[in-house]
């Protein structure tokens, strides 16, 4: 398992532009657009309805039926960052 993989969330909000993904220690923003497809074309309610996982390493919008971990969120975004 990799260190990213190990990686949870505190708490998540959804703004009209973006995830907004709360660690211990700093914040991650992530367009919707980036986040998947399915989000992308979601509603400001559908988004809203997110429900992050008791251990924090996962987010599923039960309006939608996507499932997102939070380590592939963390690897997504350090990617496009290069």
């Amino acid at each position: 398992m990799s260190k990213t993989d190990q990686i949870t969330a505190v708490r998540i909000e959804a703004t009209a532009a973006a995830l907004v993904v709360v660690f211990e220690d700093r914040e991650l923003q992530i367009l919707w657009e980036r986040c998947s497809p399915k989000l992308a074309d979601a509603t400001e309610l559908e988004r809203s309805r997110a429900e992050l996982s008791p251990g924090g390493y996962g987010i599923h919008w039960p309006l939608i039926g996507e499932d997102l971990s939070i380590g592939g969120l963390a690897r997504s975004s350090a990617a496009s960052r290069h």
